[in-house]
């Protein structure tokens, strides 16, 4: 999977959020959403949009660390043998609030579609390219 370099990943134009904000709990177990959120808000930076899937992945499913440790690539490997979504269609610009910038290592970090820092980067000030989450509902 390919992942972004140098560029910023703004909100859906139907993004209903006009803050960035946490997704809820509602079920025993956490969503796609809230295990993305936990893991970038926790550690901006840290990881690229193929990790971060990944990661995701790992943790619906389950898998304890013995086991990914002893069984990491071939785990990596099945998980991307199919394609995957990119971060464009991840809930988090597109419903939360939140835009996506990735460094130049391609280190994902969460930006709030309130603060200044969003509208520099999805100006284009500091970044590459500019992408924009997709849309909620056809238009």
């Amino acid at each position: 999977m390919d992942n972004y370099l140098d560029s910023f990943i703004r909100v859906a134009a139907d993004c209903p959020a006009t803050v960035g904000r946490a997704p809820s709990a509602g079920r025993s177990n956490k969503t796609i959403p809230q295990l993305e959120y936990e893991l970038l808000a926790n550690a901006p930076h840290k990881l690229t949009q193929p990790e971060l899937l990944f990661a995701v992945h790992v943790l619906r499913l389950g898998i304890s660390q013995q086991e990914l440790k002893s069984q990491r690539k071939q785990l990596w490997e099945e998980f991307f043998k199919k394609s995957r979504a990119c971060l464009r269609a991840s809930m988090l610009p597109k419903k939360f609030g939140w835009g996506l910038h990735f460094n130049s290592a391609g280190k994902i970090r969460l930006v709030a579609v309130e603060s200044d820092e969003y509208q520099e980067l999805a100006n284009g000030v500091r970044t590459k390219t500019v992408l924009t989450a997709m849309r909620n509902r056809r238009g």
